[in-house]
């Protein structure tokens, strides 16, 4: 089984800026559960995917992505994806053993931009770069699924 292995935290700084390649990304929901299980689709540059996740146990749920036709990841969204799509600019630098990925919201989530960074085990060590701030791994909104349904904009 594939797993994700995943801590998330918000970004305080514009110092990684410099260092980062970055990617536009779209993606929608066709299902999500209470449970935390998800169906998606995205679309990276000309690339497609469909991701299917459980739910998050610990920092640790199942995670099973697929490269489909960009022509049907398009179609997909158009006609099964809940909205607002996820629109976003995701980064991607390498810091020593790990590469963080940092998202850069648009649309309906503009002005959140969280950095990820996924880990061989829960426990593994990790030495925090300077622009990040708190820690939102176990916070269900932060979840893109979640900004689909509750989008930052509408955030008090």
């Amino acid at each position: 089984m594939a797993e994700e292995i995943e801590r998330k935290f918000l970004v305080t700084a514009d110092s990684w800026r410099p260092l980062a390649t970055g990617q536009a990304y779209c993606q929608g929901y066709i299902a999500t559960a209470r449970s935390g299980q998800s169906v998606r689709v995205r679309i990276a540059g000309d690339q497609g995917y469909l991701t299917i996740k459980g739910p998050t146990r610990g920092l640790t749920r199942a995670e099973f992505e697929y490269s489909i036709p960009v022509a049907d990841a398009r179609a997909m969204l158009l006609t099964l994806c809940e909205r607002p799509f996820i629109e976003k600019t995701r980064y991607r630098l390498p810091i020593g053993e790990v590469v963080w990925e940092i998202d850069e919201f648009a649309g309906e989530n503009a002005g959140l931009t969280v950095a990820e960074v996924e880990l061989r085990s829960e426990d593994q060590p990790l030495d925090l770069p300077e622009w990040i701030g708190a820690e939102v791994s176990g916070e269900a909104r932060y979840y893109n699924a979640s900004l689909v349904r509750c989008p930052y904009s509408q955030w008090s």
